[in-house]
C-alpha cells in the first residue's frame, strides 16, 4: 500500500520540479530595473523597467500605469510575461510598470480617479496627466536604447490611466490603447445612469483606505459575508446603510459613494471624456461586447476622440468579457455561449500588435494594415470590419411594446401591461446559486427564460424572423410608464430566442437546454429619479404618465432567420443592483426599512425600441 501512495507523490515532486525550471522567458531575454522617479512636486513614484539584453539596437517604450501593483517586487524578481502580449515580448520593446501616485511602493495619496486639471498653476497642481509626463520625459531621457517614442496601454482601471495618458501632451507619446478603460465612475463600474450596482460592493476597499506608508503588500481586506449565496445576503441585509458595519469610516469610497448618490460636481470632475478633445497620439480603443464592468468607457472614448480631434483613431471591439482579450483561451466562453476558437490569439497577434509595431517601431510609415472598426458580429460569430462604427449603412427602427406580449413595427391603440414590482421578491440577475466574488460576469449572455417566466416581467418579442436581422450601434428603449409609488428603477433587456432546434452543445450548464435558450445581448437601468437630469432627482407623480428613456450600450448582434427578437421590462435586478425603494427619498443610501414599499408599474403601448439596424 505504501508502495501505491508513494508513486503519486513521486510524481507531484517531480512535475513540481519541472514547474520550477520551466523557463522565464522574461528573466532570459530582459534586464530589469526599478527606479523611482521624481514628480515636478517632488514625490516619487515607483517604476519597474524591464529591457531588452540584446543592446545592438533601439527599441520603442511601452507603459503601463496601474494602482493593483508592479509585482513581483525586486530587482531580481521578473514577471513571467511583459508587454501587452505575447508577440510583443518577443518582438522586443522597453516595457514599463508603475505604481500611480498613492498606491504601494509609491509616494503621495491616493485619489480615485483624480480630476484632470486643465490649465495647471504651478508645481504644486498635479494629475495623472502631470505624472505621466514627468514619467515619459525621465524615461526618454534616461533609458538607454530607446528610440523616442513611447506607448501606453492598460485594462479597466490601468486602461483609465491610458486614456488619462492622452492628456499628457507629451511628444514622445505616440500610441495608446485604452482597453475596458473607465471613463467614468457614475456610468461605468459602480454606477449605470444613476443605479448603483450593488455587485461591486464587495469590491470597494481595493480602492478604499489609503495606505500610511509604501509597501509591497495589500493594506486592505475584503469583507467576508459568510455565505454561498449573495442573493440571501444583501436580501437579509435590507438597506444598504446596513452594510455600514463592514466597512469603518477610513474606507473612503465608501463614504465617497454614499455622499455623492447623484451626479455631482465629485463626479464631474473625474470624468475623462469631457476633457478628450485635439488628440494627437493614435488610439487604438479596445472592448468586449459582453464586458459587465466597462463598456460604457471604450464605446464613448472612441466616440468622443472621434467628434473632437483629426488623430488615428480606431475601436476593437470582439465577443469578450472584461480584459478577455489578454488571455490566451483556446475557446471564447462566456456562460454558455461559445463564440468560436483563437479569438484573443488572433487580436493579440494581428490587431494589438500590428498597431503598436507600426506606430512605433515604424513611426506611422509604410502600409496601415487596420480598419477603422474591427467588429465582432457576436450573433454570426465573425469578424467584420468597417471604416466607421457605427457603420453608415445603418438605419433607426422603431418596434413597440404591443399587448399579448407582441413586439412590432407598427403601434395600435394605447393600452397598458402592469406589473407588481416587490422589493422583499427582486428579480435575480442570475438563476444561479452563488457567490458571485468581486463582479460578476457570466450574467452578461446568460438565458433569461427564468426571468420571463416571472409574473413582474414583462416580456414583448417578434414573430419568428424570416430572415436576419443586424443591430449594428446603440439602442433607446423610449418608454412610456407609470407607478403607484414616486420612483421606480427601469430595467431593459434584449434577448435572443432561438428556435426550438438549436443543436446542444457541451458548454451549456447541465440544466438548461439550447433548445429555446434566451440569450441577453444587452440590458441596462435607468434610475427613474434621473429621467430628466442626473444631477437633480426628481420623484414621480404617482399614476401619472411618465417618459423614460433607457439608453442601451452599442450592440453588433445578428439575429438569425428562425430566431425572435426579445425586450424584457422589468423592475428590480437582484443583487446585481440595489433596491429602490419605490417611494422617493433624497439619499438611497440612507433609506429605512419602511422606505421600501410595494408598488404597481405600468408600461404603455406606446413605448418603442429604437434600434440601429445595418441595411
Amino acid at each position: 500500500m505504501k508502495k501505491v501512495l508513494l508513486l503519486p507523490f513521486l510524481f507531484l515532486c517531480l512535475s513540481a520540479l519541472g514547474q520550477e525550471k520551466k523557463p522565464n522567458y522574461v528573466a532570459e531575454n530582459y534586464t530589469k530595473q526599478e527606479v523611482r522617479i521624481k514628480m515636478r512636486d517632488g514625490l516619487e513614484l515607483f517604476t519597474a523597467i524591464y529591457s531588452p539584453k540584446d543592446t545592438s539596437k533601439k527599441y520603442p517604450i511601452v507603459m503601463q500605469r496601474t494602482p493593483y501593483n508592479c509585482a513581483p517586487y525586486g530587482p531580481d524578481q521578473f514577471k513571467r510575461s511583459i508587454a501587452p502580449n505575447e508577440t510583443m515580448m518577443k518582438e522586443g520593446y522597453i516595457v514599463v510598470y508603475q505604481d500611480v501616485r498613492g498606491r504601494y511602493m509609491s509616494d503621495g495619496l491616493y485619489d480615485n480617479m483624480r480630476g484632470y486639471i486643465p490649465n495647471k498653476k504651478g508645481k504644486t497642481e498635479v494629475d495623472e496627466a502631470s505624472d505621466t509626463y514627468d514619467t515619459i520625459d525621465w524615461l526618454v531621457k534616461n533609458v538607454a536604447n530607446n528610440n523616442g517614442n513611447v506607448g501606453t496601454w492598460g485594462i479597466s482601471y490601468p486602461g483609465y490611466y491610458a486614456s488619462y495618458s492622452l492628456l499628457s501632451g507629451h511628444p514622445a507619446l505616440k500610441a495608446v490603447s485604452p482597453q475596458a478603460c473607465i471613463s467614468d465612475f457614475f456610468f461605468d463600474d459602480f454606477h449605470h445612469n444613476g443605479a448603483y450596482l450593488l455587485s461591486y460592493w464587495k469590491v470597494t476597499p481595493l480602492f478604499g483606505p489609503q495606505k500610511t506608508k509604501p509597501t509591497t503588500e495589500a493594506w486592505f481586506k475584503f469583507p467576508n459575508v459568510g455565505t454561498n449565496d449573495d442573493y440571501q445576503f444583501f436580501l437579509n441585509a435590507g438597506p444598504l446603510v446596513n452594510l455600514d458595519k463592514y466597512y469603518d469610516s477610513s474606507n473612503e469610497f465608501w463614504q465617497q459613494l454614499k455622499e455623492h448618490s447623484s451626479y455631482d460636481e465629485f463626479w464631474q470632475k473625474r470624468g475623462l471624456l469631457q476633457h478628450l478633445k485635439n488628440i494627437k497620439p493614435a488610439v487604438m480603443i479596445v472592448g468586449g461586447w459582453f464586458d459587465a464592468e466597462d463598456l460604457y468607457g471604450p464605446l464613448n472614448t472612441y466616440s468622443i476622440i472621434e467628434k473632437s480631434s483629426k488623430n488615428y483613431n480606431t475601436i476593437v471591439m470582439g465577443p469578450w468579457s472584461h480584459g478577455d482579450w489578454a488571455r490566451n483561451s483556446e475557446k471564447q466562453i462566456i456562460g454558455n455561449i461559445n463564440f468560436g476558437d483563437s479569438i484573443s490569439g488572433f487580436y493579440q497577434k494581428n490587431i494589438e500588435a500590428n498597431f503598436f509595431r507600426h506606430f512605433l517601431k515604424n513611426n506611422g510609415k509604410g502600409e496601415n494594415k487596420l480598419p477603422e472598426a474591427y467588429v465582432f458580429d457576436t450573433g454570426r460569430k465573425e469578424w467584420k470590419t468597417y471604416n466607421t462604427w457605427p457603420p453608415i449603412n445603418t438605419e433607426k427602427q422603431q418596434f413597440y411594446l404591443q399587448p399579448q406580449q407582441k413586439l412590432t413595427k407598427n403601434a395600435g391603440a394605447v393600452s397598458f401591461e402592469e406589473f407588481v414590482s416587490d422589493p422583499k421578491k427582486p428579480v435575480p440577475h442570475s438563476e444561479d446559486i452563488k457567490q458571485q466574488g468581486l463582479t460578476p460576469r457570466k450574467y452578461m449572455t446568460d438565458d433569461q427564460r427564468f426571468a420571463a417566466r416571472r409574473p413582474d416581467v414583462l416580456v414583448f418579442e417578434t414573430d419568428v424572423l424570416a430572415e436576419d436581422v443586424t443591430l449594428a450601434g446603440d439602442i433607446l428603449a423610449k418608454l412610456q410608464v407609470a407607478t403607484t409609488g414616486t420612483d421606480a428603477d427601469w430595467i431593459v433587456k434584449v434577448v435572443d430566442v432561438f428556435p426550438n432546434d438549436e443543436p446542444e452543445t457541451k458548454e451549456v450548464q447541465p440544466y438548461l437546454k439550447m433548445s429555446n435558450y434566451h440569450m441577453m445581448v444587452r440590458s441596462e437601468v435607468m434610475r427613474g429619479r434621473f429621467r430628466n437630469s442626473f444631477v437633480n432627482p426628481e420623484p414621480f407623480v404617482a399614476n401619472e404618465k411618465t417618459p423614460v428613456n433607457v439608453k442601451l450600450q452599442d450592440v453588433f448582434h445578428t439575429f438569425k432567420k428562425g430566431h425572435k427578437i426579445q425586450i424584457q421590462v422589468q423592475s428590480t435586478w437582484f443583487p446585481l443592483i440595489d433596491l429602490n425603494p419605490q417611494t422617493f427619498v433624497p439619499n438611497i443610501f440612507y433609506a429605512k426599512p419602511e422606505d421600501f414599499k410595494k408598488q404597481t408599474h405600468r408600461v404603455y403601448s406606446d413605448s418603442a425600441i429604437e434600434f440601429t439596424v445595418l441595411k
